[in-house]
């Protein structure tokens, strides 16, 4: 039942990236993606990160996530 929560979650982050090319931050990718809860955010980007779908770009205060 988690495994199909995660993969309907990537997918909603995966589409929300697709349509934003420069990527998103945290923030802006749980609204885009309307995720209400972090721990379902970091459910789904551990998921595409498994399986080399996206990068993380760290900066000192903030992570964005973008598709590879």
């Amino acid at each position: 039942m988690l495994e199909t929560k995660a993969g309907e979650l990537a997918g909603t982050i995966w589409t929300a990236l697709n349509e934003n090319k420069e990527g998103l931050n945290q923030k802006a990718l749980k609204k885009a993606a309307k995720i209400k809860a972090d721990k379902d955010l970091f459910l789904a980007l551990g998921w595409l990160l498994r399986e080399g779908k996206i990068e993380v770009v760290e900066t000192e205060d903030d992570m964005t996530f973008i598709l590879k």
